[in-house]
């Protein structure tokens, strides 16, 4: 599977045991935590959608995406233009063009320091500028590495759309052939000034959003909660919602092996009603993931 953008928080390793819930005739996936965009591409990798339909509320983001889908070579070509440039001096080099960015917010800008920063995470300040420093031991992938995955991303997800928008214009958007995944901030996180995310996650909002998209049979998956070893981060969904509860095995957590422990990540999945009955039931859902072990 192509990815076009390192993203921390990526599904790129759930993504197999995401998509075998999205039914074979879905008409369009939409992801409005788009992020990497992870499930969108697999999705559309294995031609299951019809379109993808990927938003988030960071414009720079999504305008990275916009160049990603419309011109992936000339966004190539800047990328290798930046990459080359920072070979003098990259400690320097970074810290420039992160003030060009927050300055600017040029997309080749954001592809540069995705490539660079530290972990991949995205982190901002109080005033909504980039300031995550970089990973010195490293270039960011090599222009032709960089070049090969954005132009892979960009056939994979041939005829989708990238849209700044929040999640509640998806939800509203979305029809019944429809499938959304979301993977919003977990709700550890959501509601304090943390700087990973450009704004909080009202879970009250959010369940009221939810519980809408439920009233109007739209089929939607949710990351949203889990558990490394002893330690939860989130509270699942309340069971108002009728939601199917999944668990998926994420592997073993890496700050915990880097601690040398080795704490197993499990990550909840939440399917709506609607999409649960297009696949058949809880027996069908349970039997697409068994194969993969999920």
């Amino acid at each position: 599977m192509p990815h076009a953008i390192p993203y921390q928080g990526s599904k790129r390793q759930l993504a197999h045991a995401i998509v075998p819930l999205v039914p074979l005739d879905t008409e369009r996936l939409m992801e409005p935590f788009a992020g990497s965009a992870a499930v969108s591409i697999a999705a559309a990798y294995l031609k299951i959608p019809k379109a993808a339909v990927i938003s988030d509320i960071n414009e720079p983001l999504m305008a990275l995406w916009g160049r990603i889908l419309a011109d992936p070579t000339s966004l190539a070509d800047d990328y290798e233009g930046l990459w080359k440039a920072q070979l003098s001096d990259p400690r320097a080099y970074f810290e420039e063009i992160r003030s060009k960015f927050n300055a600017t917010r040029e997309p080749h800008f954001l592809l540069y320091l995705l490539a660079r920063c530290v972990k991949a995470a995205v982190r901002y300040n109080r005033q909504g500028e980039f300031n995550q420093g970089a990973d010195n031991r490293r270039l960011g992938a090599k222009p032709d590495a960089m070049r090969t995955r954005l132009h892979a991303t960009a056939k994979a997800l041939a005829g989708s759309t990238a849209l700044t928008r929040d999640y509640t214009a998806a939800l509203e958007a979305a029809e019944v052939r429809d499938v959304v995944y979301m993977d919003p901030p977990y709700e550890g996180v959501s509601n304090t000034r943390d700087h990973r995310y450009m704004a909080g996650l009202s879970r009250a909002d959010f369940v009221t959003a939810l519980g809408d998209a439920i009233d109007r049979d739209i089929s939607f998956i949710i990351s949203y909660d889990g558990s490394t070893g002893t330690k939860s981060y989130g509270t699942p969904l309340t069971e108002a919602l009728d939601l199917t509860h999944l668990h998926l095995y994420a592997g073993r957590s890496s700050q915990a092996t880097l601690n040398g422990n080795t704490a197993l990540t499990v990550e909840s999945l939440y399917l709506s009603p609607a999409l649960v009955a297009r696949l058949g039931g809880v027996g069908q859902v349970t039997a697409r993931l068994a194969p993969i072990g999920a």
